[in-house]
């Protein structure tokens, strides 16, 4: 059986629709965590990576903690947290957002820094203050780098939010581990192509966010 026969199968199966197990519940529980994770990295990379672009300060240690984080092993990081703090979803969090705090942080910084420094420096010879140059002048300048910065970690987040089944929780992984431990193909490749299906729209939601957020002078000179 090829892997497009394996995917009719597991979707066109009706008691994957339905009950605790159906697809709706699986697939709502896989975005619960990884909003929650790309939230959490969010507020602690967003505005260390701003401070630290507008400031020009810090870019080295930016660089040491971020190449020391994806370093870590995901899988290997949710074993010790499970070790140390048992069930629940912080041992799921903590390498999620370990994850995705090191994209986040590094392109928000160089993000800042890429910023023309010529209307910064009009801007500080108008009087502006400090908070008002990097929020008014750069931050808009460095959005859709941001941006991306934001997306590689969303989809980053998206796909390794299937360890939380090794721990039993939920998300679209219970279907790749309890397919494994089954021997049941057709759920297996069911849960990879949900899976890949939900980075493919973290893609599209970003490029819509891009298009709204980001000015179409700034769009037009990256």
């Amino acid at each position: 059986m090829n892997v497009l026969h394996y995917i009719n199968l597991f979707f066109s199966d009706s008691t994957h629709w339905h009950g605790y197990d159906g697809i709706p519940t699986r697939l709502a529980e896989h975005v619960r965590y990884s909003l929650i994770a790309l939230a959490i990295a969010a507020a602690i990379g967003l505005p260390v990576g701003l401070l630290t672009g507008h400031t020009g300060r810090g870019g080295n240690t930016l660089s040491l903690i971020a190449t020391a984080a994806r370093a870590l092993p995901s899988f290997g990081l949710l074993v010790l947290m499970f070790v140390l703090i048992g069930f629940g979803l912080v041992p799921v969090m903590i390498p999620l957002v370990v994850l995705a705090v090191p994209p986040i942080l590094v392109t928000t910084y160089e993000a800042m820094r890429s910023v023309d420094p010529s209307p910064v420096d009009a801007a500080r010879g108008m009087g502006m203050n400090e908070a008002n140059i990097l929020f008014q002048v750069e931050l808009p300048v460095a959005l859709p780098l941001i941006l991306s910065g934001l997306r590689s970690a969303a989809i980053q987040i998206v796909s390794t939010a299937t360890i939380a089944a090794y721990v039993s929780l939920g998300g679209l992984g219970r279907y790749i581990i309890d397919g494994l431990y089954q021997r049941n193909y057709e759920k297996v490749v069911g849960g990879a192509t949900l899976v890949a299906g939900m980075a493919l729209v973290t893609l599209g939601l970003f490029w819509g966010i891009a298009r709204l957020a980001v000015s179409p002078g700034v769009r037009r000179s990256n």
